[in-house]
C-alpha cells in the first residue's frame, strides 16, 4: 500500500466499505454454516442470522437492542469480532485528519499487514485487493 492506494481508498471509501460489508456477510454465512455443522444450539444460529444485516451498519445508528445482540455475537464469534474491529480501524484512516499523508499511508500498510496476518480469508483477500487499487 502506498499513497496512491491511500488516495484511492479515501476517494472510493463507500465502494471499499461496500466490498468489506459483502465480505463480512460472507464471513457471517460461514459462521452460520459452521454452527449448523457442529449442530450448535438453534438460538446461536438464530441470533447470528438475525443480526447479519445489522453487522454492516454503523453501530451508533442502531437501536440499543441490536447493539446488545451484536455484542453477544462478537463475544461468541471471534472472526466476526475481528472483522468489525478491523472495519472500524479502516474507517478511522480517512477520518483521522490530524495525521500526515505519510502517517496515514503507514497506518494503511499496518492495517493491511494485520489483515493478511489474521488468518481470516475474507480479510486477507480484501487487503490484497485494496493494495492493488490505484486512483
Amino acid at each position: 500500500a502506498d499513497e496512491a492506494t491511500l488516495e484511492a481508498l479515501i476517494t472510493h471509501r463507500y465502494e471499499a466499505m461496500a466490498r468489506y460489508a459483502r465480505g463480512l456477510r460472507a464471513a457471517c454465512a460461514a459462521e452460520v454454516e459452521g454452527l449448523k455443522a457442529r449442530r450448535a444450539d438453534r438460538a446461536q444460529v438464530s441470533l447470528l442470522k438475525s443480526v447479519r444485516r445489522s453487522l454492516v451498519r454503523d453501530q451508533e445508528r442502531l437501536p440499543q437492542r441490536a447493539r446488545a445482540q451484536i455484542d453477544q455475537v462478537r463475544a461468541a464469534h471471534p472472526v466476526i469480532d475481528q472483522m468489525l474491529t478491523m472495519r472500524e480501524e479502516l474507517r478511522q484512516l480517512w477520518l483521522n485528519t490530524s495525521h500526515t499523508r505519510e502517517q496515514l499511508t503507514a497506518d494503511l500498510r499496518a492495517w493491511c499487514r494485520k489483515a493478511e496476518a489474521s488468518n481470516i480469508r475474507v480479510l486477507q483477500e480484501f487487503s490484497i485487493a485494496l493494495r492493488a487499487v490505484r486512483h
